[in-house]
């Protein structure tokens, strides 16, 4: 069976930087689920298409290719947005639904990082994290992302929208943003992220511990 890692939070938590090292660290394929959302809004986007449309933004996610999620507008804080608008389409989750599940199924494992990838994706993941910070930590760690990568944004835009994004993903009717009953909460507000990833790295080895998922 595939030992998968499932890696759940809100955004600017930690969860990517840390998903990505933990599948450097165990040699596991990894998919930031975020990128499938934030593909499929900026499809409807760049086609004008109406992201409250449930049939358009459907027919976005059941066309999205996988060489689509390369394209580097998918990093910006407006793909973010997009993202999170399309993403309370319930058509829209059972689309890319599958493309998850048949990726986390991979031998001998994987890594996924997401908002509800232990509760509706990978139930049965062996692995799970839920990594979080204080609203106020991670709007100042996007703030400093996105400043550096040259966009202009005043820090409280950014904050605000950490909470409308939390609201939205924690409120959504179909597969909200939450805290799986057997996910080891990982709160990193204090933390530097080499430190979040050694904690990441103790919980998840655990797992394997528990799960007999070890090196023989």
């Amino acid at each position: 069976m595939a030992f998968i890692i499932a890696v759940d939070g809100p955004a600017a938590s930690g969860k990517g930087t840390i998903a990505s090292r933990l599948a450097k660290l165990y040699g596991y394929p990894l998919l930031d689920s975020g990128l499938l959302y934030r593909g499929v809004g900026l499809k409807v986007a760049q086609d004008g298409g109406d992201l409250d449309d449930v049939s358009v933004a459907t027919a976005a996610a059941l066309a999205l290719r996988p060489s689509e999620l390369e394209q580097p507008e998918l990093r910006t804080r407006a793909a973010g947005e997009l993202a999170s608008r399309v993403a309370v389409h319930t058509p829209v989750r059972q689309a890319l639904r599958e493309f998850q599940q048949r990726f986390a199924a991979q031998e001998p494992g994987s890594v996924i990082d997401g908002r509800d990838i232990g509760t509706v994706i990978a139930p049965a993941a062996p692995a799970k994290l839920y990594v979080t910070a204080s609203a106020e930590i991670r709007a100042d760690r996007r703030w400093r992302q996105l400043v550096g990568q040259g966009e202009a944004v005043a820090y409280d835009e950014i904050l605000a929208d950490i909470r409308k994004r939390d609201e939205r993903d924690g409120g959504r009717a179909d597969s909200p943003m939450t805290q799986a009953a057997d996910a080891v909460l990982l709160d990193t507000s204090e933390m530097t992220i080499d430190q979040a990833f050694d904690a990441a790295r103790r919980i998840v080895e655990t797992a394997r511990a528990r799960s007999g998922n070890l090196p023989g």
